[in-house]
């Protein structure tokens, strides 16, 4: 099962997120399976870490921070991320975080 479902202009990502990080990474699944793993030094207040969380995912897909938004779960470890550009560019960029 892959955490990310394609649509015509983009994908949505189901991402796990770990503010208050030691240090920041963005790679790898979740325990579960189902989402990337990304850690952000930020604390989660005033949207700060999820503005963390969408510029590390834009950075490491190569896009600009403009490209990627929180769809769900503002409020939780467990967010949808709403990715915009090529699919088939982004799939093998997602597939080497995900190994």
């Amino acid at each position: 099962m892959t955490p990310w479902r394609l649509l015509q202009d983009g994908l949505d990502l189901s991402v796990k997120v770990q503010p208050r990080a030691r240090r920041p990474s963005c790679g790898g699944l979740a325990a579960d399976g189902a989402a990337l793993k990304v850690a952000v030094a930020e604390v989660p207040e005033d949207g700060r870490a999820n503005r963390a969380v969408c510029e590390a995912v834009a950075r490491a897909l190569g896009l600009p921070k403009s490209a990627v938004e929180v769809l769900h779960g503002a409020t939780s470890r467990q967010k949808t991320l709403r990715i915009t550009g090529n699919p088939a560019h982004l799939v093998p960029k997602l597939e080497a975080l995900t190994a």
